[in-house]
């Protein structure tokens, strides 16, 4: 039995939109047996409208790795120059005198433990980050080979599979897609756009795309943001709605792409920034007790992105929950409301 009503959950997304800098928001809440589903949009975001769902499309190529996995075509222990050219890992990790490349594997890349740095939010070896300078307005292009080039260029952050190590790096995932696109001979749009036929995601789109008609603009601040050169060069940036995004959440967290059993395998959390922490493809947000000293915060399992938005499974609660504030800015927004919408679950 749950507590939650649209009033309620329309009181919380009200004020979330409400927020300095927050134009709109649109949160959805669904339940494990379907005996719950509510959403809520305010502000210049409508109930089906399309968002950027930034980094949430990591837990989309996840699903694609372990799919792959699950059908014995790939191991997470195969070693990634079994997939590469040499002039592709030379030097991709090198600490000192010591190239440590050939000892990364396919789950250290998609848990972030390979120790590579991420060539958008760590610094360059001139200084500064690129992720600021698209969120100044800076519309940067990023093919794969710049994506090697560069991080040969940067600092690594500490031997693949270190213990107790992580760093959050879209480094990995560009080239986990790559591995997918040479084992299936699809490149990963076509794959992502498959697999959102194969879920009944109607409105769901690799951008840039003629069908993301209703995309909503990203914003940093008051400001709109243009990415679409970033876009037309990872080819698995997604727009989703808040709908959307549920059907694939449900579907990852309930054995479409692998065994639901193996589900526990997935969590063998490392920290990454507090306060997230990593496992096998999948993102935790956690609180600790000592923040939270009157009530224990649950399990919160999914994946974030960098615009505000959030895809979560909250095991406790059986109910998941999708959505988005559209702000690169002050996302942490997006945060306050998951959590006040789990705790009138």
């Amino acid at each position: 039995m749950y507590h939650i009503t649209q009033a309620t959950l329309d009181t919380i997304v009200t004020k979330t939109a409400s927020h300095k800098n927050i134009h709109g928001a649109v949160f959805h809440v669904s339940s494990l047996d379907n005996s719950l589903g509510l959403t809520s949009a305010q502000g210049n975001i409508g109930i089906e409208d399309q968002y950027y769902i930034a980094s949430i499309n990591k837990l989309m190529v996840s699903a694609l790795i372990l799919r792959l996995c699950h059908e014995n075509t790939i191991s997470l222990s195969d070693k990634i120059s079994e997939y590469f050219p040499l002039e592709v890992m030379k030097g991709l990790l090198k600490l000192g005198d010591k190239d440590y490349s050939d000892e990364i594997t396919i789950q250290h890349l998609i848990s972030h433990t390979s120790g590579l740095p991420c060539y958008l939010i760590d610094k360059q070896p001139g200084g500064g980050k690129n992720m600021d300078l698209i969120l100044n307005g800076e519309n940067q292009s990023w093919p794969f080979d710049k994506v090697i080039a560069v991080t040969k260029e940067m600092k690594p952050k500490f031997p693949p599979g270190k213990k107790g190590k992580a760093n959050y790096a879209e480094t990995n995932f560009r080239l986990l897609e790559r591995i997918h696109e040479l084992v299936t001979g699809k490149p990963i749009r076509q794959s992502l756009t498959e697999l959102f036929k194969e879920l009944g995601m109607r409105n769901t789109v690799v951008l840039p795309s003629a069908k993301a008609d209703n995309c909503l603009p990203v914003y940093f601040k008051q400001t709109q943001i243009t990415i679409d050169a970033y876009w037309k060069s990872t080819n698995k940036d997604i727009a989703s709605t808040a709908q959307d995004l549920m059907l694939f959440l449900k579907a990852f967290f309930q054995g479409h792409f692998f065994q639901e059993k193996n589900l526990v395998g997935l969590e063998k959390w490392n920290t990454i920034f507090f306060p997230f922490k990593y496992g096998i493809g999948v993102q935790l947000f956690y609180i600790p007790r000592i923040l939270s000293p009157f009530k224990a915060v649950p399990k919160i399992i999914g994946h974030c992105g960098s615009a505000g938005t959030i895809a979560f499974f909250v095991p406790e609660k059986k109910a998941f929950i999708t959505g988005t504030v559209n702000q690169t800015a002050n996302n942490q927004v997006a945060f306050q409301t998951l959590m006040k919408i789990i705790n009138k679950l």
